[in-house]
């Protein structure tokens, strides 16, 4: 399983933006992470200077969200959605989109991949797939939104 450094996902990112506001070709993931980071303007001049990126902390006491943490939960969910793994996600995707915006559908499975993870980190048990998906179409359902 590939399990990049911290250093390796910021110069991810960070090239992948700089490959297209130069217009140079785009390959793998970097097609999707170019797409994400300009649907984020508030991230992109973070972006061009990958010696700050590398350099920069954020931590849950500065009350602030680590940009590429976001940007990688937000490939996350692009990849899930793009397989449907787990089965099921892609349907409750476009039931949001159906609803909104498709940045903002991407929020919601964001905010419920995030309380996903956090009980599973919380429990030490893997991550439950089924509540994941079901956690999404609830967020979907006419009562929540």
């Amino acid at each position: 399983m590939f399990n990049p450094s911290r250093e390796q996902v910021r110069l991810f990112f960070c090239d992948a933006w700089r490959k297209h506001v130069e217009r140079l070709p785009l390959v793998g993931a970097e097609v999707a992470a170019a797409d994400i980071a300009a649907r984020h303007p508030e991230y992109q001049a973070l972006l061009t200077d990958s010696t700050g990126a590398l350099e920069k902390e954020w931590t849950p006491e500065g009350g602030q969200m680590n940009p590429f943490l976001h940007l990688s939960l937000h490939l996350a969910i692009h990849e899930q959605v793009s397989v449907d793994q787990p089965a099921g996600i892609r349907a409750a995707f476009e039931t949001l989109r159906a609803k909104m915006d498709a940045h903002a559908a991407e929020h919601i499975l964001l905010e419920c991949l995030g309380e996903i993870i956090f009980a599973a980190q919380k429990t030490a048990q893997p991550m439950d797939a089924v509540a994941y998906v079901d956690k999404i179409r609830r967020a979907g359902s006419p009562l929540s939104i």
